[in-house]
């Protein structure tokens, strides 16, 4: 639960960031040019919110998922008995990134065309930085559309998250955003050359840590209650809609 709660306080504060900075930008178009000029503020607090985030995915933590902690050599359990379950293709892998690119195209392209400006940018990053929470939390487009992998613990994107949300800034020239987007780059390398060298590690064939019995989180189950709600809720109003249809057509035919 503990890391379920963390996650909840992520998203707590990554949301309220985002209502802040939109807020700013409603109330002031120019606020965020600041970054421009390297100034402290609001800009400021969101590098460092960050920049402190990243910085704890480069060591082992108890707080942190296992989709993120896998690449860590002592939460390594070897399986006794490796599962069916094929890893994660290259294919989707690159459908991921293309997908991810294309969107960002569009974005740069907007920016490029003076459609939007450096505020924009900033607040697609910070709503990429809730979405990223609502991933992990409710629902995932990724799992569920491209990569089909089981969960988040076996996810073999995880640690690409500050590099996605960050891919916005690329196009700003700053020290905020440039540093964040190289420090995400260094964090998402690391996950890659990690892959490289230890594949088990990613591998829930290999590593009975990524097994549903070693699961410390159990994040699927909040998913799960979720889509099963969301499921009777949708029942209900489907049922409301037949009753008032009901209704009108008993009202039509007394008419007539």
């Amino acid at each position: 639960m503990k890391i379920l709660r963390m996650h909840t306080l992520r998203l707590v504060l990554r949301s309220g960031l985002f209502l802040l900075g939109l807020g700013l930008y409603i109330y002031d178009r120019n606020f965020f040019t600041g970054i421009l000029r390297g100034e402290w503020g609001l800009l400021g607090l969101i590098w460092i919110f960050f920049v402190a985030d990243m910085l704890l995915r480069f060591f082992p933590s108890r707080w942190e998922s296992m989709g993120c902690q896998k690449q860590f050599a002592r939460e390594y359990i070897p399986a006794d008995r490796p599962e069916a379950r094929p890893p994660t293709s290259n294919a989707r892998i690159w459908l991921v990134f293309g997908v991810w690119m294309a969107l960002n195209g569009a974005i740069a392209a907007l920016y490029f065309l003076h459609i939007i400006d450096v505020g924009i940018l900033v607040l697609v990053s910070l709503f990429y930085s809730v979405c990223d929470l609502i991933c992990i939390l409710f629902f995932c487009p990724f799992q569920s559309w491209m990569m089909e992998n089981r969960c988040c613990v076996t996810c073999r994107i995880y640690n690409w998250d500050f590099a996605m949300m960050f891919t916005p800034l690329l196009l700003v020239p700053s020290f905020y955003s440039w540093s964040l987007c190289g420090l995400s780059l260094v964090l998402l390398l690391r996950w890659e050359l990690t892959r490289l060298r230890h594949p088990r590690f990613f591998d829930e064939r290999c590593n009975a840590a990524l097994s549903c019995a070693n699961c410390r989180e159990h994040l699927c189950r909040h998913k799960r209650a979720i889509r099963a709600l969301a499921k009777r809720t949708r029942e209900e109003i489907d049922g409301v809609r037949e009753r008032i249809g009901d209704v009108k057509d008993k009202i039509k035919q007394r008419i007539k």
